[in-house]
Parts: C-alpha cells; structure tokens; sequence
C-alpha cells in the first residue's frame, strides 16, 4: 500500500537529519585518526598508512555482503542503527587499547560495520521517494551529509583547540544517538522494499515476469557496471589519501593547531559540497551523470598539482575547497548512475556493495602508497603521483563509460543484450 503524503513528508524530514547525523557516524574518525596516531601516539606516516589500509580491508571484505544483505531484508533501520552502534563503540575503545593491533582491529571493526550506511540510505530513499525523484533525494542526502561534516568538523575544530584532539571522540559519540533516533524516525510503512532494491513489482523481462531478482552474475556480465568499477577504484586510489596527507603536514608544522587546521580543511571542503550535491540534483538529469562524472575525475589532478606549489597553511586549506567540488559531485552521482544500469534487477543494492568494494581497494591501496611515496619521496612527490592516477580514471571514464542518464527507464543492463547474464536473457 503506498504511503501517504503525511507519511512521505515525515520520511523526508528524517531522513534529512538522518543523513545530517550520520555524516560523523558513517566513517568514524575518518581523517582525524591521522592526526591523532601522529601526534598523540607519535606514529610515522608509514605505520599511519598500514594500519589504515588493514581496516579499510575488513570494510572491503563486507561491503558486498552488506549490499546483499540490504537488498534482502526490510530491517533496513535496525540494520543502520546496529551499525551507527559498532562504529561508535569501536572507535571510543581506541584511546584505551593505543597499540598497534588493537588499533587495528577496532578500526577495522568500524570499518566493517560503517560499510552499511551507503547502501541502506539510498535503498531506503529510492524506496521511499521512487525512481523519478531518486536524483534530487540523493542530492538533498548529500547536502544534508555535507552540512553534517561541516557543523561537526567546524565543533571539533573549536574544541579541539581548547580541549585537545580527544574531543572528536565526544563528538562522535553525541552525533550517534542523535542519528540512532532520526533513523527510527523514518515510517517504515514509507518505503517500498521492491523499489528499494531496484526492482518493480510488476516485474520486468529481465528479472522475470514475477518480478523476482536477476542472478547475481550480472555483477561480472555488465559491461557498463565493470567499467564505472574501474573508474570509481581510480577516483578513490586519487583521493582518499590527499586530506590525511594535508593533515599530516599541517600538523607536523604545529602540533597544536594540527586538529584545528585539518577541521578547517574539512570545513572549507564540505561547505562548498553542499552546493555541488544540490547542483547534481537538480541538473544531473538534464545535463547528463557521465558529465558530472567526469568533473569529479578532472579536479584531482589539478588538485594534487596545487598542492605541491606551497606549504602555507592558508594556501592548503584553500586548496582543498577543490575537494569539495570533486567530492561533492561523486557522493551524489554515485547511486544515481548505479540505479541507472541495474534498474529492474533487483539488484542496486548489493551493485552497490559491489562497486564500494572497488572504491575500498582503491582507497586502501590509496593511503599504503601515499605513505611510502611521502616517506621515500617527500609529500610532493606523494600528491603528483596520486594526481596522475586520477587522469587514467578520467580517460577510461572519457573513452569507455556510456551515458547511464539516456538508459535509464529501463536500465542499462536491461538494454545491453549482450551485457545480461545468460539466465536473463534466456528470460526473454
């Protein structure tokens, strides 16, 4: 039965603050883990980028699981609020247990758990909102998460300051409530679990005529989805590494401004976000996902270069409003142009895990050869190289990836023959 109008409007307004809330949640300590092991622990940079990387493995090793597992099941809340729990949890043991391997572990704990949030959040807006209005709900999502990161890295930076690093850990702790209680707040009875997969009730030629799901082969069989795979790796293996390498160096030139100034960094990043994930949603459908895409991929050269060019501590923090545009752009075109290719196969959400999984790899190769290049080479050097694989992803997406946005009534998947897996195919 289709929810209300009262209901809608409740699930909107939730899943605003929601998404607001769970901006800290969702990553943890993100990039203030950095400056904490360096400054706090005296960790190298090195040793910093191993023990990231292990943790961003053990999210890589759930997210597909966690993409399935929000496709199947309609606890899509419960899911989101156990996992706002495990991260909170993990990363409030850390100053307790500062070593190496327990370091390790609850940050791969936090990883693993955090990995819910993508999916469940846009399978329960494409589910609550439907196809038409999916890419201005994923827009509105992204400024609301952008907002979120702005307000509590502006706090942390303010407290920090005064308090000392410890304090993003309170920060963490106060926004995972407020989001336990947004989550509950969206009506479940707002939320259409068919829609939320992708999948129409009514069915369709690909996922056959009872409206049943594709075979999961078509993660490996569609063309369009292996290529965006191959271009979201790239994208993460740029930029997952620049804001902590910035961090980094910030601190090392003052160890007490080292938090504040990274809260700065993230501060100027996501302010300039918010618009650019309203712009995606009011335009993208217009002017093209591809294109946006693109502009994604474009801005980390330039941004990599830029940094190279000056040390000084306005001028870095300047530099990363380009993230904020580059950044901005992807959070929001990510699960448009997934739903684009897999419509009516029921499989958006596990898709989705899927090519996460892909941008976990890049991001963990991405901090691993970022530290090393900065140890052997110097941060320059560091910056260039994860420019100039930004460009290779620009050109791949340029030459290879189609126009999801012309396809999508039915699903790039579903009008590329030769791109369905044969049981599909044979469906028809």
């Amino acid at each position: 039965m289709a929810a209300d109008s009262n209901t809608k409007r409740r699930a909107t307004c939730a899943l605003d603050t929601a998404n607001f809330f769970l901006a800290d949640v969702r990553d943890g300590l993100g990039p203030y883990l950095a400056i904490y092991l360096l400054t706090e622990q005296k960790w190298d940079e090195a040793r910093i980028g191993l023990v990231m990387s292990i943790a961003t493995v053990a999210g890589i090793i759930a997210q597909t699981p966690a993409g399935a597992l929000v496709d199947a099941t309609r606890a899509k809340r419960l899911m989101m609020v156990a996992a706002a729990l495990i991260v909170t949890g993990a990363c409030l043991l850390l100053p307790l247990f500062p070593s190496f391997w327990p370091v390790t572990i609850s940050q791969g704990i936090a990883h693993a758990a955090g990995v819910v949030f993508p999916p469940a959040l846009a399978a329960v807006s494409l589910g609550a909102v439907g196809t038409q209005a999916f890419t201005a709900r994923i827009g509105r999502n992204e400024s609301f998460n952008h907002a979120g990161n702005a307000t509590t890295a502006a706090l942390a930076g303010g407290a920090a300051y005064v308090f000392g690093p410890q304090v993003v850990f309170c920060l963490l702790a106060f926004n995972s409530l407020a989001s336990l209680v947004s989550v509950l707040a969206i009506p479940e009875s707002a939320i259409d679990h068919n829609l939320a997969r992708g999948l129409n009730e009514h069915g369709s030629k690909i996922s056959g005529a009872k409206g049943e799901p594709s075979g999961l082969s078509i993660l490996l069989t569609c063309r369009p989805l292996l290529i965006f795979a191959v271009c979201v790796t790239l994208f993460h293996l740029s930029n997952a590494a620049m804001l902590p390498l910035v961090g980094q160096k910030l601190a090392l030139q003052d160890k007490n401004l080292g938090t504040s100034l990274m809260s700065a960094c993230i501060v100027a990043a996501q302010i300039v976000m918010v618009p650019m994930a309203m712009l995606v949603g009011a335009r993208a459908d217009r002017w093209g996902h591809k294109r946006f895409f693109l502009a994604a991929l474009l801005i980390l050269p330039l941004r990599g270069a830029l940094y190279t060019l000056s040390d000084d501590r306005a001028w870095l923090v300047g530099v990363q409003l380009l993230d904020g545009i580059g950044a901005g752009i992807f959070g929001a075109i990510f699960p448009v142009i997934v739903a684009d290719i897999t419509r009516n196969t029921g499989r958006f959400n596990v898709a989705q895990g899927a090519i996460i999984t892909a941008q976990s790899i890049g991001a963990a190769l991405s901090t691993a050869l970022a530290g090393v290049v900065a140890v052997k080479a110097g941060y320059s050097a560091a910056f260039l190289t994860l420019g100039a694989v930004a460009a290779v992803g620009f050109a791949v997406c340029w030459l290879l990836l189609p126009e999801t946005r012309e396809r999508s009534d039915e699903g790039t998947c579903r009008l590329g023959q030769t791109e369905l897996p044969a049981s599909a195919i044979a469906a028809e």
